[in-house]
Protein backbone atom coordinates (compact mmCIF):
# COMPACT_ATOMS: atom_id res chain seq x y z
CA UNK A 1 0.00 0.00 0.00
CA UNK A 2 1.27 3.45 -1.24
CA UNK A 3 1.62 6.54 1.66
CA UNK A 4 -0.41 9.51 1.18
CA UNK A 5 2.36 11.44 0.00
CA UNK A 6 3.36 9.14 -2.65
CA UNK A 7 -0.22 9.05 -3.97
CA UNK A 8 -0.29 13.00 -3.84
CA UNK A 9 3.00 12.82 -6.33
CA UNK A 10 1.09 10.06 -8.79
CA UNK A 11 -1.78 12.40 -8.80
CA UNK A 12 -0.52 15.51 -9.40
CA UNK A 13 2.50 14.00 -12.08
CA UNK A 14 -0.52 12.51 -13.76
CA UNK A 15 -2.37 15.88 -13.53
CA UNK A 16 0.49 17.59 -14.83
CA UNK A 17 0.95 15.57 -17.56
CA UNK A 18 -2.58 15.53 -18.73
CA UNK A 19 -2.90 19.11 -18.93
CA UNK A 20 0.45 19.40 -20.42
CA UNK A 21 -1.28 17.71 -23.22
CA UNK A 22 -4.13 19.17 -23.12
CA UNK A 23 -2.18 22.80 -23.51
CA UNK A 24 -0.26 21.51 -26.39
CA UNK A 25 -2.69 19.85 -28.36
CA UNK A 26 -0.14 17.90 -29.90
CA UNK A 27 1.77 20.64 -31.95
CA UNK A 28 -2.23 21.76 -33.14
CA UNK A 29 -3.99 25.08 -32.66
CA UNK A 30 -6.98 24.96 -30.19
CA UNK A 31 -9.80 27.04 -32.35
CA UNK A 32 -10.75 30.13 -30.06
CA UNK A 33 -14.66 29.95 -28.81
CA UNK A 34 -16.55 32.88 -29.47
CA UNK A 35 -18.37 32.98 -26.15
CA UNK A 36 -16.27 35.64 -24.49
CA UNK A 37 -16.85 37.66 -28.10
CA UNK A 38 -20.54 38.32 -27.12
CA UNK A 39 -20.18 39.81 -23.26
CA UNK A 40 -21.97 42.85 -23.04
CA UNK A 41 -19.35 45.98 -22.67
CA UNK A 42 -20.50 48.22 -20.22
CA UNK A 43 -19.95 51.87 -21.65
CA UNK A 44 -19.46 54.97 -18.89
CA UNK A 45 -18.88 58.38 -18.92
CA UNK A 46 -15.98 61.04 -18.00
CA UNK A 47 -16.61 63.46 -15.99
CA UNK A 48 -18.58 65.73 -18.41
CA UNK A 49 -22.10 67.69 -18.64
CA UNK A 50 -25.28 66.95 -20.24
CA UNK A 51 -27.11 69.76 -21.63
CA UNK A 52 -30.26 70.02 -23.48
CA UNK A 53 -33.74 71.92 -23.81
CA UNK A 54 -37.17 70.80 -21.87
CA UNK A 55 -40.23 71.39 -23.84
CA UNK A 56 -43.61 69.18 -23.78
CA UNK A 57 -46.67 69.79 -26.51
CA UNK A 58 -47.50 73.11 -25.74
CA UNK A 59 -43.59 74.67 -25.87
CA UNK A 60 -40.76 75.21 -23.84
CA UNK A 61 -40.72 74.44 -20.21
CA UNK A 62 -38.70 76.98 -18.31
CA UNK A 63 -39.35 75.72 -14.18
CA UNK A 64 -38.84 72.41 -12.91
CA UNK A 65 -35.96 69.76 -11.82
CA UNK A 66 -33.80 67.77 -13.81
CA UNK A 67 -32.75 64.74 -12.27
CA UNK A 68 -29.71 62.23 -13.63
CA UNK A 69 -30.92 58.54 -12.86
CA UNK A 70 -29.18 55.52 -13.11
CA UNK A 71 -30.95 53.16 -15.57
CA UNK A 72 -32.15 51.30 -11.79
CA UNK A 73 -33.44 54.76 -10.82
CA UNK A 74 -30.89 55.84 -8.53
CA UNK A 75 -30.47 59.58 -8.42
CA UNK A 76 -27.14 61.20 -9.58
CA UNK A 77 -27.32 64.37 -9.21
CA UNK A 78 -29.87 67.28 -10.50
CA UNK A 79 -30.07 71.04 -11.59
CA UNK A 80 -33.41 73.23 -11.78
CA UNK A 81 -34.41 75.01 -14.33
CA UNK A 82 -34.41 78.90 -13.23
CA UNK A 83 -36.94 80.71 -16.39
CA UNK A 84 -34.99 78.93 -18.97
CA UNK A 85 -35.84 75.49 -20.73
CA UNK A 86 -31.95 75.44 -21.28
CA UNK A 87 -30.57 73.04 -18.20
CA UNK A 88 -26.96 71.54 -18.07
CA UNK A 89 -25.99 68.95 -15.44
CA UNK A 90 -22.58 67.65 -14.63
CA UNK A 91 -22.16 63.72 -14.50
CA UNK A 92 -19.41 62.36 -12.03
CA UNK A 93 -16.69 60.55 -14.25
CA UNK A 94 -17.45 56.51 -14.56
CA UNK A 95 -21.13 57.06 -14.27
CA UNK A 96 -22.24 53.88 -16.13
CA UNK A 97 -24.19 54.11 -19.22
CA UNK A 98 -27.20 54.05 -19.79
CA UNK A 99 -28.26 57.05 -17.71
CA UNK A 100 -31.88 59.12 -17.56
CA UNK A 101 -32.26 62.68 -17.50
CA UNK A 102 -35.73 62.87 -15.82
CA UNK A 103 -37.59 65.91 -15.74
CA UNK A 104 -40.55 67.05 -13.05
CA UNK A 105 -42.12 70.14 -12.60
CA UNK A 106 -42.08 69.68 -9.10
CA UNK A 107 -40.85 66.81 -6.75
CA UNK A 108 -44.75 65.37 -6.29
CA UNK A 109 -46.07 65.74 -10.24
CA UNK A 110 -48.43 63.51 -11.54
CA UNK A 111 -46.02 60.74 -13.68
CA UNK A 112 -48.14 62.51 -17.12
CA UNK A 113 -46.45 65.49 -16.29
CA UNK A 114 -42.69 63.35 -15.98
CA UNK A 115 -40.78 63.41 -19.08
CA UNK A 116 -37.47 61.41 -19.65
CA UNK A 117 -34.33 61.07 -22.19
CA UNK A 118 -31.93 58.22 -21.82
CA UNK A 119 -27.87 58.74 -22.91
CA UNK A 120 -26.56 56.02 -24.08
CA UNK A 121 -23.91 57.26 -25.95
CA UNK A 122 -20.74 58.23 -24.32
CA UNK A 123 -19.23 61.04 -26.50
CA UNK A 124 -22.79 62.54 -27.10
CA UNK A 125 -23.84 65.89 -25.00
CA UNK A 126 -26.90 67.28 -26.02
CA UNK A 127 -29.95 65.23 -25.07
CA UNK A 128 -33.57 66.96 -25.12
CA UNK A 129 -35.96 66.35 -22.69
CA UNK A 130 -39.94 66.47 -24.22
CA UNK A 131 -42.56 64.05 -25.27
CA UNK A 132 -41.03 62.17 -28.24
CA UNK A 133 -37.85 61.77 -26.31
CA UNK A 134 -39.92 60.07 -23.68
CA UNK A 135 -42.00 57.54 -25.85
CA UNK A 136 -38.61 56.19 -27.40
CA UNK A 137 -37.72 55.50 -23.93
CA UNK A 138 -40.47 53.65 -22.61
CA UNK A 139 -40.64 52.21 -25.80
CA UNK A 140 -37.16 50.66 -25.92
CA UNK A 141 -37.69 49.85 -22.49
CA UNK A 142 -40.55 47.63 -23.05
CA UNK A 143 -38.67 45.76 -25.72
CA UNK A 144 -36.31 45.36 -23.32
CA UNK A 145 -33.95 47.83 -22.16
CA UNK A 146 -32.24 50.99 -23.00
CA UNK A 147 -29.94 49.32 -25.45
CA UNK A 148 -28.54 50.88 -29.04
CA UNK A 149 -30.37 48.74 -30.76
CA UNK A 150 -34.10 49.15 -28.86
CA UNK A 151 -33.79 52.40 -28.95
CA UNK A 152 -32.87 52.54 -32.62
CA UNK A 153 -36.04 50.40 -33.23
CA UNK A 154 -38.19 52.69 -31.06
CA UNK A 155 -37.14 55.61 -32.55
CA UNK A 156 -37.98 54.43 -36.08
CA UNK A 157 -40.70 53.09 -35.12
CA UNK A 158 -42.44 56.46 -33.84
CA UNK A 159 -40.89 58.81 -36.26
CA UNK A 160 -43.76 59.42 -39.35
CA UNK A 161 -42.30 60.36 -43.07
CA UNK A 162 -45.15 60.76 -45.50
CA UNK A 163 -44.94 58.29 -48.36
CA UNK A 164 -45.04 61.34 -50.40
CA UNK A 165 -41.14 62.27 -49.28
CA UNK A 166 -39.68 58.85 -49.15
CA UNK A 167 -38.75 58.85 -52.95
CA UNK A 168 -37.77 61.43 -55.32
CA UNK A 169 -41.08 60.52 -57.42
CA UNK A 170 -43.42 62.02 -54.94
CA UNK A 171 -40.89 65.03 -54.00
CA UNK A 172 -42.25 68.33 -56.03
CA UNK A 173 -39.06 70.77 -56.10
CA UNK A 174 -35.37 70.09 -57.66
CA UNK A 175 -34.89 66.45 -56.83
CA UNK A 176 -31.06 67.58 -56.63
CA UNK A 177 -31.89 69.56 -53.44
CA UNK A 178 -33.43 66.71 -51.64
CA UNK A 179 -31.91 64.81 -49.17
CA UNK A 180 -28.97 67.30 -49.37
CA UNK A 181 -28.76 66.35 -53.45
CA UNK A 182 -28.39 62.89 -54.85
CA UNK A 183 -27.19 59.68 -53.18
Amino acid sequence: MKTPTTLSLILISGLSLLSSAVLTGCGREQPKSNATSKAVVKQSLRATSLLGAVSNNAGPIKTGIVTLLTASGEALTSTELNNSQRYEIQVPAGTVLPVILHYAPSPNAAKDEQLISVVIQPDASKYDINPTTTTIAKQAKAMGGYTHSNMVQAAESIAHVPDTNKTTSGFRGDPTTQYGGWH
